[in-house]
């Protein structure tokens, strides 16, 4: 680069005119035009007068120009552009810099080219400008330093004595200082206008590009240039652009004011700028966009430790709850922020000095205690993990100190509370947990694929660590806690991070006695879930064939799985024999049976024979009803493992050296059979829970034994395949309908008792309709069943909409013709039911028929786009539905219509989907069924004109191609980048489509702008070359014949008989001033301010396939993206 400055100085020696020339033509085809400026225009044109000439020859057949380009070629083209203007600067600061001529007319021409409306012009020039400005700077930075270094100088040669000061040499420095005083005032008049001309009118410029570029080279003019630009009348600037609508702009601001507060010797001249504008850097923790959360945290951080006292405990309060959200970064960034105000000045303070204080015991307890104390405290969240998890990346070291944990948890006196031991335990698991696996929990992602090899390493010598501290403390730690369950249950969990090899290599086979005996003492002792199940998970770990201490977990279980069944037979004799048992007895069966079905589900308990007495019980259960539901349901649990098991020995034994393969599969059958008959009694069971058990088993056993099980090469296990009756069938889909298409309570705050329960009930209904779709789905139960799905799709759409949308979309998959069918059965079947309750008067006006029509549009919307691929399922549908809806004849003699007439209104919603010639198909088979009616009426009825309507040549039908796809007319916009229009049109498609429940959002910002007006233009003249100038939020919605167009900022008056540059400039729809204006106006709300709110639908307006297709619930999705 700098031999290609050279050799232009060279030829600027010779010719200045020529070689100026060139320089500017390079800066024009820079910009992507291909014209150029000859000796002529430079001598007789001014520089508006060139720009316009430059303007009337660009080639706008495409969007990009070399700084937008893609391609390999083009890559590099910003970085050695930027390295070109600087390099030429630092080549010109002795000699050209101060000729005037090839400055002063590059300057002048940057700042009308950066005025330009041509956007390739404008974001070009403004980029060479500001780095223009930038290398000015640096050389205005070194002139300072000479002028110091020239008046000490000076004031040193002066201060001498009479014979020993020199006058020549006084007299050099004075004119130097001269010199220097001249060239500083020159670069000065340079960056005077730079800034004034470009700067000023660029940094609120329409294009977010152009916006970021100044706002970055600002801040590096502040920190290389401080005593000039670090002033508030610089710094408002950034202050202001801190509200911009655009995520780059924002990103800029934050990272040059990180720039600034990290420098200690420039806060002082922050104060005001702070003061000023704190609060919008405090609210943007709550950004929308994560990154610029991130970016606004670090600042927060470099405020926090460079000036004390400015954050508020308001301040950091409203920061303190993003350690729970749920993107990592933004979460790691507050556990940095927490970790600075509340951790680090405690821990600090008791520390002898440097690194020694993290090994001090007092300043270790004393972040636990911190950290029990603001997580208990604060009450944000119900798990620790997270909050581990956000400390990491800063206290890692403090979190990884077990030693200080455990000696905690296991002192006497520690005087901690329950809640806070509770707590204490779940940090000492999670920071476990963290240093063995080496990612963070569940529902928090790094986008990383892996570890690298140094993380791998520490992760490694973590883990022997962590096992050779805990692996004696741990039936300690669970002998202490042994009769708390919560506790409890995540001690046991600790061995699944445990390196267990460790108890052969290091001889602690003493410690593995200990562990069994309390883990045996455990089981015994607790019935709850969660202790069983992790107690059950534990013994499997040391269960692993490949130990060489697996003979004795083997036999310690062995000994407990004895005791409980010893137990279990003791009080089954009991159960069965006597006719009433106490609360303690039924209690203890119902534990036992718990223990051992917790116990089942992780070991192989065939050996112990425990189907047979568990089948009596059940069998009493439901031939007499004397068994307690708290016995009943694990004893179906049982029933259903041993079943399972039994299946794994068949299918891993090699079939054909069996003794008695045939035997054993059908005594498997037999057993199958007869618990499927157990649960399908138990679905008219009294009790909800036993009905709700009987029913997730019995799908669970009708999917395993479908005749998918033979698949893959299993042949032999063919007389297992079972399917069910019609009577089960028709069992199940009831069961579904009493017990999951049910209206639940409303949700208050969602922090009640209450709420919890029912956000658990919902749950569970959803595990249960999950069930019996994978039935369908998998062709167990008949897919005509299905349709008692698919008519529920609208009213309960919030609760099961992802659901019954996947299996939709998987019955399509399968069979897309019986699929159409089944949504036709769901649509009549729902008609006819409210046939039955209604009658036929007055039948469209319902609520319940509204909902039918809204469930039919959402039917139709799920056909898609591809309407060649559908032409044919569409015209059968409307097909069949005119035959249900003229099936039924009203009564001879009588004028009223048919009852099932009104059907044609919810068949109108799918007319969008046909083409014009089938419309008219249906049309003339409509006119032919109705002429079987035997009474028509004086005028016609209601439904069929309805009906007709939505058949007719000019209602909405989507132009397709031949390849299916809607045409679209091109437009040209400026503004928006190409592929953020993508974006946009992508989500816009995105929010037709009913989408699953959506995830609650996590601590980030969640209102939206306040009344932004939509609006989109047409293109003005088919062919134009001018683009539209857009502000980057408002995207392209309208209907093209209703726009509604603000005429401050879109009214142009065109001029169709002007020519060249007026005729492009006339069809540009925003003035510089006017799109300069348009933004200040808008960068004011880039965070959302309330989720509740929404604009009505009236504001949202959709030219896609057509109108109809417009599904109202996606309003809100469209309002979202405003913003």
């Amino acid at each position: 680069m700098q031999s290609l400055v050279d050799e232009w100085l060279d030829s600027y020696k010779q010719d200045q005119d020529a070689a100026f020339l060139e320089l500017v033509n390079f800066f024009i085809r820079s910009c992507g035009c291909k014209g150029t400026v000859t000796p002529e225009m430079f001598k007789k044109m001014s520089n508006s007068e060139i720009i316009r000439h430059l303007t009337e020859q660009f080639n706008e057949d495409s969007g990009d120009y070399p700084l937008t380009a893609s391609g390999p070629s083009w890559k590099k083209f910003q970085g050695s552009f930027c390295e070109f203007v600087r390099t030429l600067v630092y080549q010109c600061q002795y000699s050209l810099l101060y000729d005037g001529f090839p400055m002063d007319n590059l300057i002048s021409l940057l700042t009308g080219l950066s005025d330009s409306q041509v956007r390739a012009f404008r974001h070009t020039s403004t980029l060479a400008a500001m780095k223009l400005m930038t290398s000015l700077v640096r050389v205005a930075l070194q002139l300072s330093l000479h002028k110091d270094n020239n008046q000490r100088q000076y004031e040193a040669e002066r201060n001498k004595g009479p014979g020993q000061r020199a006058p020549e040499r006084l007299e050099s420095l004075l004119e130097k200082r001269r010199e220097l005083q001249e060239h500083q005032e020159e670069i000065e008049g340079m960056m005077n206008a730079l800034f004034r001309g470009v700067f000023v009118h660029r940094y609120r410029d329409v294009l977010p590009e152009i916006r970021a570029i100044c706002i970055e080279e600002i801040g590096s003019w502040m920190q290389s240039y401080s005593t000039s630009f670090l002033t508030d009348s610089y710094l408002k600037y950034i202050g202001w652009t801190l509200h911009d609508k655009h995520r780059d702009v924002r990103l800029k601001c934050l990272k040059a004011l990180q720039g600034l507060y990290g420098n200690q010797d420039l806060t002082a001249r922050l104060e005001l700028f702070t003061s000023r504008f704190k609060d919008r850097m405090v609210s943007m923790v709550m950004d929308r966009e994560y990154d610029v959360a991130v970016e606004a945290v670090r600042l927060l951080i470099l405020i926090l430790k460079s000036m004390e006292g400015v954050l508020t405990d308001a301040d950091c309060e409203s920061i303190y709850p993003v350690v729970y959200a749920s993107n990592r970064a933004l979460a790691s960034a507050a556990g940095e922020f927490l970790y600075w105000k509340l951790f680090y000045p405690e821990c600090e303070t008791r520390a002898v000095g440097g690194r020694e204080r993290r090994r001090s015991p007092r300043a270790q307890r004393t972040f636990f205690y911190l950290l029990l104390s603001f997580f208990v405290e604060s009450e944000l969240h119900d798990h620790a993990a997270y909050l581990v998890d956000s400390l990491w990346d800063c206290a890692g070291p403090l979190l990884k100190d077990w030693e200080s944990l455990t000696s905690l948890l296991l002192e006497k006196d520690q005087n901690l509370g329950d809640a806070q031991e509770s707590t204490l335990v779940e940090i000492l698991v999670s920071s476990v947990r963290q240093a063995s696996e080496g990612h963070p929990p569940v529902g928090r992602a790094t986008g990383r694929k892996g570890l690298t090899p140094k993380e791998r390493k520490i992760q490694a010598n973590d883990k022997v660590k962590l096992t050779e501290h805990l692996i004696p403390l741990l039936p300690q730690l669970l002998a202490k806690f042994s009769a708390d369950a919560e506790k409890v249950a995540p001690l046991l969990q600790l061995l699944n991070y445990f390196d267990l090899n460790i108890y052969c290599t290091r001889r602690l086979e003493k410690h593995l006695e200990l562990l069994l005996q309390q883990l045996q003492e455990v089981v015994v002792k607790h019935a709850e879930p969660a202790v069983l199940e992790a107690g059950a998970h534990a013994l499997y770990l040391l269960c692993n064939p490949e130990f060489t201490f697996f003979s004795r977990v083997d036999f310690a279980r062995s000994q407990l799985v004895d005791l409980l069944t010893d137990r279990f037979q003791q009080e089954l004799e009991e159960l069965l024999q006597s006719s009433f048992l106490d609360e303690d007895e039924v209690y203890s069966l119902a534990a036992t049976l718990k223990r051992l079905s917790a116990f089942y589900n992780a070991h192989d308990l065939t050996r112990w024979e425990l189907y047979e007495p568990c089948y009596q019980l059940l069998r009493k259960a439901v031939d007499t009803g004397e068994v307690p539901h708290q016995v009943t349901l694990p004893a179906l649990t049982l029933v259903y493992f041993s079943i399972l098991w039994t299946l794994t020995h068949i299918s891993g034994s090699d079939a054909s050296q069996s003794l008695s393969p045939q035997k054993q599969l059908l005594g498997l059958k037999g057993r199958m059979v007869a618990f499927c008959e157990l649960c399908q009694s138990c679905l008219s069971d009294v009790d909800s829970e036993i009905q709700e058990q009987a029913f997730v088993l019995l799908s669970d056993l009708l999917l395993i034994f479908s005749p998918q099980m033979i698949v893959g090469g299993r042949e032999f296990l063919r007389p297992l395949v079972f399917i069910p009756e019609a009577t089960l069938q028709s069992e199940l889909a009831s069961f579904l309908m009493d017990h999951v298409f049910i209206q639940p309570g409303e949700l208050s705050s969602g922090h009640s008792q209450e709420d919890h329960l029912q956000i658990e009930q919902l749950h569970q209904r959803r595990r249960l309709l999950a069930g019996f779709c994978k039935l369908l789905l998998y062709g167990v139960l008949e897919m005509d069943a299905a349709s008692d799905v698919f008519k529920h799709y609208n009213k309960f759409y919030n609760d099961y909409g992802d659901i019954i949308k996947e299996t939709l979309t998987r019955a399509r998959q399968m069979d897309r013709s019986h699929c159409s069918r089944i949504l036709l059965l769901s649509l009549t079947q729902l008609y006819t039911e409210l046939l039955q309750e209604q009658g036929p008067q007055g039948l469209n006006e319902l609520p319940a028929f509204i909902e039918m029509r809204d469930l039919a549009r959402r039917f139709a919307l799920s056909f898609g786009p591809q309407q060649l691929q559908n032409r044919d399922l569409v015209v059968m549908l409307h097909k069949e539905g005119i035959k249900f809806s003229l099936s039924e004849l009203p009564p001879a003699g009588s004028s009223s219509q048919p009852p099932n007439l009104a059907f044609l209104e919810l068949l109108s919603e799918f007319s969008p989907r046909l083409f014009h010639q089938d419309k008219q198909l249906l049309l003339s088979y409509l006119e032919k069924c109705l002429q079987r009616v035997s009474q028509a009426p004086g005028r016609p009825w209601g439904p069929v004109t309805t009906y007709c309507h939505s058949l007719s040549p000019g209602e909405n039908t989507a132009e397709v191609s031949p390849q299916g796809y809607p045409r679209s007319k091109k437009r040209r916009v400026e503004g928006p980048s190409r592929r953020h229009r993508e974006d946009v049109s992508a989500s816009q498609e995105e929010s037709l489509q009913p989408n699953s429940i959506p995830a609650t959002p996590t601590l980030t910002s969640t209102a939206v702008k306040s009344g932004q007006p939509l609006g989109a233009s047409e293109e003005m003249e088919e062919g134009g070359s001018s683009e539209l100038a857009f502000p980057q939020g408002l995207y392209l919605l309208g209907n093209p014949r209703s726009r509604s167009l603000s005429p401050q900022h879109f009214q142009t008056p065109l001029n169709p008989s002007g020519s060249g540059l007026g005729k492009q400039l006339t069809r540009l729809s925003l003035m510089e001033e006017d799109e300069e204006e348009f933004e200040i106006q808008n960068d004011s709300s880039e965070e959302w301010q309330g989720s509740g709110k929404s604009s009505s639908s009236s504001e949202h307006r959709l030219d896609l396939l057509d109108s109809t297709e417009l599904n109202i619930e996606a309003l809100p999705h469209l309002h979202d993206m405003t913003t």
